[in-house]
Formats: C-alpha cells, sequence, structure tokens
C-alpha cells in the first residue's frame, strides 16, 4: 500500500533570491485590489452621473407626453365622458391636472440627495366618479393586457373583488416612465395618473423658483381628443 504523505507549510523567512519575487506577488495583489477598486467607483460615478444625464425639453411638450399616455389608457378602458382641466374636490369629483416635481442627483457616489437645477419631471393625473363595476373590471383587464403587450412592465396587478380595491402600475426604463390606476368599488371611483422622465427646462434661469412646468394646463380629456 503506497505511503500516503501530508503536506506541511512553514513559515520561513524568504532567502534573498526569493525577496524579488515576493514582493513582486505582493504587488500585484495590491494592483488587483487597486484595479477593483477603481472599476467600482467607476461604476458608482457613472449611476450618479447618469441621473443628470436627461435631455433639454420644454415643459409643454413633457407635459403633451405625459397626457397622451393618460389620453390612451382612457380610450383602452372605454371611457365616453369628458373631463374637463381641473379638480373641484380631490378624491370625490372628475380630475384632470398637470404637475410638476424636482429630479435629484445622488453625486459622485450615489449617497447625496439634491436636486437638479433646472430638472423637472411631469405628471398628469385624472379620475372619474360614478365608475360601475361593469365599466371598470372588464376595462382594467383589459388594460392590463394592452400595457403588457405594448412594452410596459407591470409592476404590480392587483383584482381586488367586489369590496377590496383594485390596482394597477406599469413602469418603463427602470421606472423612468411610469403609470398608476385604482379603481375603489364602494365609491365607484377611477383614479389614474402618468410620470414621465425627468427633463432640463431650455429656459430655466438662475434663482427660479419650484419646479419648472407647474403652470402648465392640460386639454379635455376624453373621447373628443379624436377626431
Amino acid at each position: 500500500m503506497p505511503e500516503k504523505t501530508t503536506q506541511t507549510s512553514t513559515t520561513t523567512a524568504p532567502t534573498k533570491s526569493e525577496s524579488p519575487r515576493a514582493v513582486l506577488r505582493g504587488l500585484g495583489c495590491g494592483c488587483a485590489a487597486l484595479v477593483v477598486v477603481l472599476v467600482l467607483v467607476v461604476q458608482l460615478a457613472s449611476g450618479s452621473w447618469g441621473s443628470t444625464d436627461i435631455p433639454r425639453v420644454a415643459p409643454e411638450d413633457m407635459a403633451s407626453r405625459a397626457f397622451q399616455l393618460s389620453q390612451d389608457s382612457y380610450d383602452v378602458m372605454g371611457f365616453k365622458r369628458v373631463a374637463q382641466p381641473g379638480v373641484e374636490k380631490i378624491g370625490v369629483s372628475t380630475e384632470n391636472t398637470f404637475s410638476s416635481e424636482f429630479c435629484y442627483d445622488g453625486g459622485l457616489l450615489g449617497l447625496e440627495d439634491k436636486t437638479v437645477d433646472g430638472a423637472y419631471r411631469m405628471n398628469h393625473s385624472w379620475a372619474l366618479d360614478h365608475v360601475p363595476a361593469s365599466q371598470a373590471v372588464p376595462g382594467l383587464r383589459r388594460l392590463h393586457r394592452h400595457l403588457k403587450d405594448t412594452g410596459w412592465k407591470v409592476s404590480s396587478y392587483r383584482e381586488g373583488g367586489r369590496n377590496k380595491d383594485w390596482d394597477l402600475y406599469v413602469e418603463k426604463d427602470d421606472g423612468a416612465e411610469r403609470m398608476s390606476f385604482t379603481w375603489y368599488p364602494d365609491r365607484e371611483y377611477f383614479t389614474g395618473g402618468a410620470a414621465v422622465p425627468c427633463a432640463y427646462d431650455p429656459n430655466w434661469k438662475t434663482g427660479d423658483v419650484g419646479p419648472s412646468g407647474d403652470d402648465q394646463m392640460p386639454p379635455a380629456l376624453g373621447p373628443a381628443q379624436h377626431d
């Protein structure tokens, strides 16, 4: 039977002839670690700089884009009523409004949370009262299928039943563009919303207060949009 041999490690000091190799090996490990650190820093930095790499687009154009998303969804739902611009009582009456918000930059390492001067995000919100189950349920199911088929990622979809809310949330481009829809069966109230990606306002000037686009007014929402 062959003898089993075991290998033991020793911790003797390197000879003079071995010292340069040991130094090179040490440098090799250190350089590899440095490369890894530099790659991580570049990745973090590129991710944060990407947040400010946004197009220069006028607020009215981004508002129109958000409105069109809502208009398309409105059509798929099959609503025939017209929602006039504005809102009388949020959560009760019909709604058709624009809003804007600031855009944020995470800084070099993505650890900061500061607004980007001149950057804004447009949102469109709409709602209808007196929406019965016979209209909301088939309409929301149809909208769910339509958005999936047209490239939207469904982040959440819930059929709540007779006494629970129904929800649909979709997005594109990692959430840069998103829409949400909710039907409240107890109140027969349906809400929708669309948010488009951030953009720079070409007319923004140092000292301007508030996000750009907060003065936009939408057109009427409804079948009348299609001639």
